[in-house]
């Protein structure tokens, strides 16, 4: 199915969430000098525009980026992924909302790599435009999954795989673990960071346990719910950070406590960070 498309969604709490964790993974890959790479594989158009028939039809984004928008007293973390949402909105006015593709090239140096994967023709065609000319990023038309076989391991020893499918097929979430088992095994020094829709607890919970079964080492799973349970849509998401850097399970405790006041409803969203077993915790 290629019926998905994030314009609907642009900016929601489960964005402003991901690209907050992919902003903290971005920041720890800079504090070294050499070269990273950076895989996105379920990409999407690049960037979205507030003011468009779709991303209005139900205004997700005032959930979201609107509300974090006019904030002065955010904490530097929020500061930085901020900075990176305000490169595609020249002025003062919040008309674009940066996908992750435009989350990552913000960070880039001259010696750091993107590889962006879209097989939805429209999105492709959007974000084949969107990065024309640049040499630091290739655009590939290509199923994310067949991506992650043909890239990697990467030339470069570090860097960062991204994959964030739509979750339209019922097997959507054993495709994951599958994809993320072999990438593992192909380049087990790289960090994965999957992210995941939380519409029930169920779900969510029996989607962990299947991971846990992998037996990856070092496993961090955080969440962030803006709805209460029983909201019937998406409530909330959680990023799988498979390899995360140092300190990052510390940084999350301090800053999501901050973002699930400003974007839960009446203030009371619900926040986790958790390493998902003992050895992890020992990182």
């Amino acid at each position: 199915m290629l019926s998905y498309r994030h314009a609907y969604h642009a900016g929601n709490h489960a964005d402003v969430f991901k690209h907050l964790v992919l902003t903290l993974l971005m920041q720890s890959l800079l504090r070294k000098e050499k070269p990273f790479f950076v895989l996105d594989t379920h990409a999407g158009a690049g960037r979205y525009h507030l003011g468009s028939e779709m991303a209005r039809k139900n205004r997700e984004f005032a959930s979201g980026i609107e509300q974090l928008w006019e904030v002065t007293n955010a904490p530097e973390a929020i500061g930085r992924y901020l900075d990176a949402v305000r490169t595609t909105n020249p002025g003062r006015e919040l008309r674009w909302y940066p996908g992750s593709p435009r989350i990552f090239r913000h960070f880039l140096r001259l010696q750091d790599r993107l590889v962006l994967s879209e097989l939805h023709p429209t999105e492709a065609r959007e974000i084949s435009r969107e990065f024309a000319g640049d040499r630091q990023v290739r655009v590939a038309v290509i199923d994310g999954y067949q991506t992650l076989k043909a890239e990697l391991p990467p030339r470069e020893r570090r860097g960062l795989v991204h994959i964030d499918p739509a979750y339209e097929l019922k097997d959507e979430r054993q495709r994951v673990l599958q994809a993320l088992a072999e990438a593992y095994r192909r380049w087990a020094t790289g960090i994965f960071a999957v992210w995941y829709p939380i519409q029930d607890r169920a779900t969510a919970d029996d989607f962990l346990r299947r991971l846990k079964r992998l037996g990856l080492p070092k496993v961090l799973v955080t969440e962030l719910c803006a709805l209460p349970e029983d909201a019937f849509r998406l409530t909330g998401s959680g990023m799988i950070l498979v390899n995360p850097p140092w300190q990052l399970d510390e940084q999350l405790r301090d800053v999501l406590p901050w973002l699930s006041a400003q974007v839960g409803v009446g203030g009371e969203g619900a926040w986790r960070v958790e390493w998902l077993s003992s050895a992890s915790a020992e990182h």
